[in-house]
C-alpha cells in the first residue's frame, strides 16, 4: 500500500487530503495512473500539473521517483514566501 497525501490547493481542488493505492505502482506515474482509475481523470491532470512537487518519506524527488509499497507519496504547490 502506497499513502497519498495531498496538501494546500490541491486538496481543495481533488476533495480531500489523503487516501491510498494498493495497486502495483513502481514510479510516481504509475501512481499517478492508479490514482486515476480510482478517483477520476482530474487527479491525473491535476497532479501532471507543472507547478506540483512531490515528496517520497518526506523527500523532494524529481521526474519518475521509484516507489515502494509502504511509502508515504507527497504531492503539494510550490510554497513562497515572504
Amino acid at each position: 500500500m502506497i499513502r497519498v497525501v495531498l496538501f494546500a490547493s490541491l486538496r481543495e481542488q481533488l476533495g480531500t487530503g489523503a487516501t491510498e493505492v494498493t495497486d502495483d505502482v513502481r514510479c510516481i506515474s504509475d501512481l499517478v495512473e492508479a490514482l486515476s482509475r480510482q478517483h477520476g481523470k482530474v487527479w491525473r491532470v491535476t497532479l501532471h500539473s507543472e507547478n506540483v512537487r512531490v515528496a517520497v518519506n518526506k523527500s523532494l524527488v524529481q521526474g519518475d521517483h521509484h516507489i515502494m509499497d509502504g511509502d508515504e507519496v507527497a504531492f503539494f504547490p510550490p510554497v513562497t514566501g515572504g
